[in-house]
This record gives C-alpha cells, sequence and structure tokens, in this order.
C-alpha cells in the first residue's frame, strides 16, 4: 500500500473518532462512526490474503449491522420523544435497541463472535488499530448515554463477557486470539461499571488501551503471532521479552502492577451499589 493512501486513511480514521466524540447528534456521530468503519477496511485487507478479505467482510458486515442499530434506536427516540440529542436517551425500547447496538460495535458477548476472528485475519499493527482506536468512539458513545442505557443487560453482557473472555482465551496458541479474549474480558469490565462510575470505566479503557498497545508493539517488533515462537525469543532480546512479560501480567491485573487498579476500583466501586437482593 503506497504512503498517500496510508495517509489518507490514518486522516480518516482520525477524522471519524473526532467527529463521533465531539458531537451532541445522532447523525453526526453515525456519521463518524461510518467514516472509521470505511477508513480501517482497506487496512484489514491490505495483505490480500485470503483471510484477510474474509476478516474485512465479517467486520464489514458486523459493524453495518451495528452502526444501522445505532440509527434505528436514535430515530425511535426522535420519534417518541422529538429529541435527537445523544444524551437525551429517554424512550426505553430505544435503549434496548442502543445498549445492543454498542455491544456489537465493541464485541461484547453474545455479540462477540466476530471480534477474535476479525484480528486473527489482520497484521499485528491493524490488530492493534481494532483493539484501541475502533473501540474508543463507541465506547465514548457508552460514556455519554451511561445514564440512559438498560442497566441490567449492560451487567448481564458484562459478566458474559469477562467470565467467557478468560476462559476461551485458554484454549488458544494464537497471540492474536489471546489478545483478542483479553479485549472482550476487558470490555466487560468496563460494561460494568459504565451505569455507576463512568469515569472509572474511562480509565479503565485508557489503561487498557495503553497495556494492550504495549503488548501488540513488541509482538510486531520481534515478528511472532504464536506461543511457540514466543517461547524462543528470550535468547534472541531477552530485554524486550521480560518487558512483554511484564505487560501482559499487567494486562491480567496482577498486583502491584498498573492493570490491577482499575480492576480493584472497580470491585470497589461495584461492593458500594448494594446490587445483591436484600436478605428477608
Amino acid at each position: 500500500m503506497n504512503p498517500q493512501a496510508k495517509l489518507t486513511f490514518a486522516i480518516s480514521l482520525l477524522l471519524g473518532t473526532t467527529i463521533t466524540i465531539s458531537s451532541n447528534h445522532w447523525i453526526m456521530a453515525w456519521t463518524g462512526l461510518e467514516i472509521n468503519t470505511l477508513a480501517i477496511l482497506p487496512l484489514i485487507s491490505k495483505s490480500h490474503h485470503p483471510r484477510a478479505i474474509e476478516a474485512t467482510t465479517k467486520y464489514f458486515l458486523v459493524q453495518a449491522a451495528a452502526s444501522t442499530l445505532i440509527l434505528f434506536s436514535s430515530m425511535t427516540n426522535a420519534w417518541q420523544t422529538g429529541q435527537w440529542d445523544i444524551t437525551q436517551m429517554t424512550c426505553p425500547t430505544a435503549c434496548l435497541i442502543l445498549t445492543s447496538a454498542i455491544a456489537m460495535k465493541l464485541g461484547l458477548v453474545p455479540f462477540h463472535f466476530w471480534f477474535p476472528e476479525v484480528l486473527q485475519g489482520t497484521s499485528l499493527t491493524t490488530g492493534l488499530l481494532l483493539s484501541t482506536a475502533m473501540k474508543f468512539p463507541p465506547m465514548t458513545l457508552l460514556f455519554m448515554t451511561s445514564q440512559s442505557l438498560n442497566p441490567t443487560l449492560l451487567v448481564t453482557m458484562a459478566i458474559l463477557s469477562t467470565a467467557l473472555g478468560g476462559w476461551m482465551g485458554l484454549n488458544q496458541t494464537q497471540t492474536r486470539k489471546i489478545l483478542a479474549f483479553s479485549s472482550i474480558s476487558h470490555l466487560g469490565w468496563m460494561a460494568i461499571i459504565i451505569s455507576y462510575s463512568p469515569k472509572l470505566a474511562l480509565l479503565n479503557f485508557y489503561l487498557y488501551a495503553l497495556m494492550t498497545a504495549a503488548v501488540f508493539l513488541a509482538l510486531d517488533s520481534i515478528k511472532t503471532t504464536k506461543l511457540s515462537t514466543l517461547m524462543t525469543t528470550w535468547t534472541k532480546t531477552p530485554a524486550l521479552s521480560a518487558t512483554l512479560m511484564l505487560s501482559l501480567l499487567s494486562l491480567a491485573g496482577l498486583p502491584p502492577l498498573t492493570g490491577f487498579l482499575p480492576k480493584w476500583l472497580i470491585i470497589q466501586e461495584l461492593t458500594k451499589q448494594e446490587m445483591a437482593p436484600a436478605a428477608t
């Protein structure tokens, strides 16, 4: 891919993200999401491998369906209330559809099946973009509508995401798939706390993006996509391998590393919510 094309797609990604995170109107937010989706598609398919083309097609279909649902939910809300403002989602049906649509955009369980497959079909650099930058606009929408979302549905999806992300990652040998399930698990942590403390969810997202970027860039530097090749890198690049190990442990949430902080704060916040049924 020539540099001019890469620059165009990079600018489009920045433009799409900026439009979505700075908009108050649903149509503008939807436009930003669509620009983002269309800008990342050539980057996923740039290797021209059948696996990459398959990943691109899956990504396009899922994101188009999710964007349609976001547009449909905002239209339903406007029909009921006459409001196109993102923060004024008051129609319960629209809120339910929106929660499902954003979950599909992010890859929360049960809408998670596309994400490991898409990540497996791309390069590590594009995988990094998909795991961090492409998650930012939907997370912003989740942040802005956090008071309107359906809490029961969100908490159910969050618990399932955290559990399944951990379990399904155990059986993998491909580093990209492991990181995909790690992403699903982390998104579960963010989704469960977004209704109660949106700022804490954003803190979790920023730290997750930082740690994931460190892991992806280290894997890209040592050119490894399988666990079997990762085992032999210690002899070649000991310093980078040690850094990668610490980044992975931080991503897992091991104290006293950075990744433990958001999990600790989220659990602490959840204990204050009195979510358990009262004893009779």
